[in-house]
């Protein structure tokens, strides 16, 4: 009887963006809104991450914001809370700006943007698949 495998990939569709910052999440986003014109809000339920067993092994700060007129998601998600990160392989980015439905957002130009705020000492671009961690983005 022959055996069959199947092997799924993972279709990233969307951009993350890692920033630095010494400030606190709420600071961060707002300093984002007011440059950027962005209307990041924090959401109700923190971003949970959850292990094999389904516990939850830690929680982070999550702002999310729907563009309806280019129909793009924007989330700011905090990495590390409580000596746990959401992305252990990058400990020393302190916030990810993920933007769902990839292409549509001009990423360098928001980058220039987001290096112009004085609260973000530096932000870095990360290619999806390059993550060992990025299917935690996936909403």
């Amino acid at each position: 009887m022959a055996k069959y495998t199947l092997s799924l990939e993972d279709d990233f569709d969307f951009d993350i963006i890692g920033l630095c910052s010494h400030q606190g999440d709420y600071r961060v986003c707002w300093s984002i809104n007011e440059k950027i014109g962005l209307k990041l809000k924090k959401s109700i339920e923190p971003f949970m991450v959850s292990g094999k067993n389904g516990a939850i092994n830690s929680s982070h700060s999550l702002y999310e914001w729907f563009d309806e007129e280019d129909n793009v998601i924007y989330y700011f998600i905090q990495n590390k809370n409580q000596g746990k990160y959401l992305v252990p392989e990058k400990s020393q980015i302190d916030f990810f700006l993920v933007i769902k439905d990839a292409g549509v957002v001009d990423i360098d130009k928001l980058m220039l943007q987001l290096k112009n705020i004085p609260s973000i000492l530096t932000a870095f671009s990360f290619d999806p698949y390059d993550l060992k961690s990025a299917n935690k983005f996936i909403f």
